[in-house]
């Protein structure tokens, strides 16, 4: 495993395009984009104000940048530097901005969610979509970039739109039996639409394309419901999270539940491995201690972890919420599957230090990771069921099959890394601190043997 040099970059914006061949990361009000492979600038563009949000196109030909202050989108493309493109929102404001899975047209939202309006930057022609829903994930696309979904709200009731990317025709409108629709979500395979309800009524609903219910989903009555809802990406499987601490998981053909995870102060289950990290602070000799090295922030004072495989049992460390305070810290609010459906990875808010990875082949409870602090980010490596997660320090760490280590981040200055991004070729890692990246390199050569 070998590290590159830190650079800097603002609000942790820095994405690797689709294609796998560009970094582009922001400093300010700059968009650099740097060869994947060298790391070395190919392009630099200078925006109007300070970049709030930054995505590629799905050709990774262009580059959106959202000033969402401003109301300004500014597009630049890397075939032709001297192009670019403005959009001015003007009074009514600007909240999100995203592509459409063709990269040729953007959506943006106003504030207040008043519409969306999809801007073409082939035709420069711009149409209105009315009554988008203000809500956890209102807007969904399918994996195939044929259809969008999207919530509405008028006269007090759900509804849902499902529009034509080509054109950007109406092909259904149907209302929803929800309360108050909190997300949706169309399946990898494009067939079916996952709708839930909000936390206070726990309701997930099944839709075919034309707008068919297919299945209504709920566990229990007048207790808070779901939390947070994912498909595997075989389509196979849907996972549903909720605030009594436990994943649900629904299968593709009765969608009726076929199993139920449980995050339990206590494992008393003999087929998972209990992964515990161990931190040791690393004795310095006094001749280390020099003012140049204290100066440079080296790693002199940096903590050493390790894992060590626990007994059973084992208790794992629980934070009791506070019930007078609105959105209780309590409830599985993060699921991922691996990329081949073989695991499931979750987190259970109230063990903010832990994770949970489940074998979905067995049904059952693979590996529990224990940090000593709270896991801040977590995701599979796209190729291979391989896990990163970081806890705000200068530590990484990674789960496969075969076991699990800790590594440190050699970097000057005291590196914390907040939040990561694999590759798409899963060789790579992309490591975001406070204002400063750095990229991780996997030794694909001794995994490969």
């Amino acid at each position: 495993m070998n590290f590159s040099e830190v650079f800097k970059q603002s609000n942790q914006l820095c994405k690797v395009s689709p294609d796998g061949k560009y970094l582009a990361t922001c400093v300010q009000y700059r968009l650099v984009v740097r060869d994947m492979s060298t790391l070395q600038i190919l392009q630099l563009y200078t925006c109007l104000d300070q970049i709030s949000h930054m995505e590629w196109s799905s050709d990774s030909l262009y580059i959106l940048c959202a000033m969402y202050k401003r109301g300004l989108i500014q597009v630049w493309s890397l075939e032709q530097p001297d192009w670019h493109c403005k959009i001015d929102e003007g009074s009514i404001g600007l909240v999100s901005s995203r592509w459409s899975p063709d990269g040729r047209h953007i959506l943006n939202t106003t504030e207040f969610h008043l519409r969306i309006t999809v801007w073409s930057l082939c035709t420069k022609a711009v149409s209105y979509i009315k009554y988008p829903k203000a809500c956890q994930k209102g807007l969904d696309f399918s994996r195939d970039g044929c259809y969008m979904a999207l919530a509405e709200r008028r006269d007090c009731k759900d509804y849902i739109s499902v529009f034509v990317c080509d054109d950007w025709h109406l092909l259904r409108h149907f209302e929803t039996e929800t309360q108050d629709l909190a997300g949706l979500e169309w399946s990898p395979n494009g067939c079916v639409l996952a709708v839930w309800d909000s936390c206070l009524e726990y309701k997930v609903l099944l839709y075919s394309l034309d707008g068919r219910l297919l299945s209504t989903f709920s566990a229990y009555e007048w207790s808070l419901g779901v939390k947070s809802v994912t498909w595997s990406p075989s389509s196979q499987f849907l996972a549903i999270g909720s605030y009594d601490e436990k994943v649900r998981i629904l299968n593709h053909i009765t969608w009726k539940k076929i199993a139920q995870f449980e995050h339990l102060g206590t494992i008393n289950n003999t087929k998972a491995v209990v992964y515990k990290e161990v931190e040791r602070k690393t004795a310095v000799c006094s001749d280390d201690l020099s003012l140049h090295n204290i100066t440079i922030g080296s790693t002199l004072f940096n903590t050493q972890s390790k894992y060590e495989i626990c007994p059973l049992p084992v208790q794992i460390p629980v934070v009791k919420p506070d019930p007078d305070r609105a959105n209780p810290k309590i409830g599985v609010s993060f699921m991922a599957f691996s990329s081949d459906s073989h695991y499931l990875a979750t987190r259970n808010d109230n063990m903010a230090s832990v994770v949970w990875v489940w074998d979905m082949q067995k049904m059952s409870l693979e590996a529990v990771l224990e940090q000593t602090s709270t896991v801040r980010c977590v995701q599979w490596d796209p190729r291979r069921p391989r896990l990163a997660l970081c806890t705000a320090n200068s530590k990484l760490y990674l789960w496969s099959p075969a076991g699990c280590v800790s590594v440190q981040v050699p970097s000057e200055g005291g590196f914390q890394v907040l939040s990561l991004n694999w590759h798409c070729s899963g060789d790579s890692l992309i490591l975001l601190g406070k204002e400063q990246l750095c990229l991780c390199y996997m030794d694909t050569d001794q995994e490969d043997k």
